[in-house]
């Protein structure tokens, strides 16, 4: 059975396919360009890159199934800031951070986190976007920052599979926040998290919080895991309230983690020295898998550069795809791992490819 999967990176879109049992590269999309995010939408095979092209802004293209020519769609645009506004932020798409499809029966839904902040629905498959007001304009923007980035940003949407309508995203500096509507309303979902980078007094401010990453389980919707700038956590009740995860080994800093398709107690991590470092533990690479909810973990290792290895995974530089145990991973600095079971071995595929933003199976 012939898989395939999508690097997005620094110098262009690089195709991953396994054909006869081996994985080999194949075609390069937009060579030279910076790639932010793809996806691969299961709905009808299409295939969605975003570029940041610096001065020349950002740009989305879209490729439907089995063509191979790509079609240059209008980005995620702001409306103009109103005059007199007293936001601080520039209305200005500078990134898109994320994409994520929306269900089988919603055709055309799709959904686009950008800094610095906004998040976007379009209806047409990319034809034309709208900005979600209903979350721009709730009053706890004005306390969100940025996190890796100068400007908030949405990194994660995470849509629940039984109903299109409940969703959850991520803001890096700016907490968890759930849509029960479809986006007509919003409510902060960070309950339980903290941020040891506040005063005392705030670490427990939801609208703080930076979630590195959140990520559902599709086959237990009402689990979400979270890789936070000052932890990991976990909830079990669709993200209105989370639990930390403690008696991590090696660190409990990192960006990624992936969530199993159909087991709620199993995820995976990539463990990172916090901050002024950002490498590896001990400048070797190593998954945490957890297969019980959290409450232990196994360090893996085998096959990975365990000597003078300088990787940072980012946040969307680790997926699993849909049966299990096929990981595939991309690092900062040009490495590409890939483990057919569950993480116990990893093989690699690349250690010269450009910095890795983000890895998606199609």
């Amino acid at each position: 059975m012939s898989q395939r999967a999508y690097l997005s990176t620094r110098k262009g879109l690089f195709e991953l396919s396994k054909e006869s049992g081996r994985w080999e590269f194949g075609p390069v999309h937009f060579l030279g360009e910076p790639v932010s995010m793809t996806l691969a939408d299961r709905r009808d095979g299409a295939l969605y890159a975003a570029l940041n092209l610096g001065h020349f802004g950002v740009k989305l293209h879209r490729r439907h199934a089995g063509v191979e020519t790509w079609t240059e769609l209008p980005a995620p645009a702001y409306p103009p800031k109103p005059e007199g506004s007293e936001d601080k932020v520039e209305w200005n798409n500078r990134l898109v951070w994320s994409l994520e499809a929306g269900l089988p029966g919603q055709p055309g839904l799709l959904w686009a986190g950008t800094l610095p902040g906004g998040l976007f629905v379009s209806r047409d498959h990319g034809d034309s976007w709208q900005l979600v007001r209903s979350l721009w304009d709730v009053p706890e923007r004005a306390n969100w920052f940025g996190g890796g980035y100068d400007v908030p940003g949405i990194h994660s949407i995470c849509v629940d599979p039984r109903d299109g309508r409940q969703l959850l995203v991520g803001v890096s500096c700016g907490g968890a926040w759930r849509s029960e509507d479809g986006g007509d309303s919003w409510a902060l979902s960070a309950t339980g998290m903290r941020a040891d980078y506040m005063p005392p007094e705030m670490n427990e401010n939801e609208e703080v919080q930076d979630p590195h990453r959140i990520v559902r389980c599709a086959g237990h919707p009402d689990v979400l895991w979270c890789q936070h700038h000052n932890g990991m956590w976990r909830s079990t009740d669709g993200g209105r309230r989370w639990q930390q995860i403690t008696g991590v080994p090696l660190s409990h800093f990192g960006f990624a983690v992936a969530a199993h398709p159909t087991k709620g107690g199993t995820a995976w991590f990539v463990p990172a020295e916090a901050d002024q470092r950002r490498i590896p533990v001990g400048a070797a690479l190593a998954v945490l898998r957890t297969q019980d909810g959290g409450k232990s973990f196994e360090v893996l290792s085998k096959g990975l550069p365990q000597e003078h290895c300088y990787d940072l995974v980012y946040r969307h530089g680790l997926a699993v795809s849909d049966d299990g145990h096929t990981l595939l991973m991309g690092s900062t600095t040009g490495g590409v791992w890939i483990s057919e079971n569950g993480g116990d071995s990893w093989q690699t595929l690349s250690t010269s490819l450009p910095p890795v933003y983000a890895v998606t199976f199609g």
